[in-house]
């Protein structure tokens, strides 16, 4: 049963391809009936399983995909290939693109940025200024790029 719907808006992504505000059919967990989320470019970004949602003004797009209990909200932006699940959350203007995840209870926040094949899971949060990109995996470690 999906939990959404797509409405029309004026947000394009940087490649001009529009961009859909979420809309809930039903409510679940926090979210009630008829609540409007963020944006994205279409229903393969967010599953209608689970509890994940996309608040406010972040944007989902390209092939990027938020699922099970995720959360992607301030104006925080998912995108390429990367995937966000579990009970993960990516917010304030957090990016996550390319390759890379962000599962189990894992944060990315602030101005933070997570690329290429970059993993960030567990308790990890990465915040900040914080740049991750390539191979690399975080688990249990809290990273913070405070000058």
């Amino acid at each position: 049963m999906k939990k959404y719907e797509l409405i029309e808006s004026e947000e394009f992504t940087p490649l001009g391809k529009p961009l859909f505000q979420i809309k809930a059919l039903r409510g679940f967990a926090e979210i009630e009936e008829g609540e409007l989320g963020g944006f994205v470019e279409s229903e393969k970004n967010l599953s209608h399983d689970g509890n994940c949602w996309v608040y406010g003004n972040a944007w989902i797009y390209e092939d990027a995909r938020v699922s099970g209990n995720a959360q992607v909200y301030g104006n925080a932006q998912v995108y390429g290939n990367a995937q966000v699940y579990g009970n993960a959350q990516v917010y304030d203007r957090a990016l996550v693109y390319g390759k890379a995840l962000v599962f189990e209870n894992a944060q990315v926040f602030g101005h933070a940025k997570l690329s290429e094949n970059a993993q960030v899971f567990g308790k990890a949060q990465l915040s900040g200024d914080a740049r991750v990109s390539g191979q690399y995996r975080a688990m249990l470690a809290y990273l913070d790029n405070k000058d």
